[in-house]
């Protein structure tokens, strides 16, 4: 039995992630707040947290490092994070902080569901959806210079 906190200010949010994760084998708890995730990961010990980057208070990133720290003293047990980003650039943010994981809006089922069952075996998911295919650019031959 899987038990994930999810962690947004908006009730739409909760709702779609709670409509694609919710089953027999899964428990969800909901917070509106980054300040509320710490209290309820040390009372309810869940096994995944999932962020978004925008929570009007305590945002993804500050709540991944607040538990990060305090895990790193013993404080809370460690747990996975996925953080929920809204943009490309916050990529970084999102590795710089330390979270496992971490998918671009819009979601859909099909990546949430796959980067919630690797985090939960204990790996890392980064979504590359929305990655730039990489173009090829041939370099120039040098030409011979004549002097004289």
């Amino acid at each position: 039995m899987a038990r994930i906190l999810l962690a947004s200010d908006l009730p739409a949010l909760r709702q779609q992630l709670a409509g694609v994760l919710r089953g027999p084998e899964t428990t969800l708890l909901e917070v509106s707040s980054g300040f509320d995730v710490l209290p309820t990961v040390r009372a309810e010990h869940p096994d995944l947290v999932i962020a978004d980057l925008q929570i009007g208070s305590m945002g993804g990133v500050a709540v991944c490092m607040d538990l990060r720290l305090e895990a790193s003293y013993g404080a809370v047990p460690e747990v996975p994070v996925l953080l929920l980003l809204d943009r490309r650039p916050d990529v970084f943010l999102a590795r710089r902080c330390g979270a496992e994981g971490f998918l671009l809006k819009p979601l859909d089922p099909l990546r949430l569901r796959r980067a919630v069952a690797t985090l939960l075996e204990g790996g890392r998911f980064e979504d590359d959806s929305l990655r730039p295919d990489p173009v090829v650019v041939e370099a120039a031959r040098p030409q011979a210079v004549r002097t004289g």
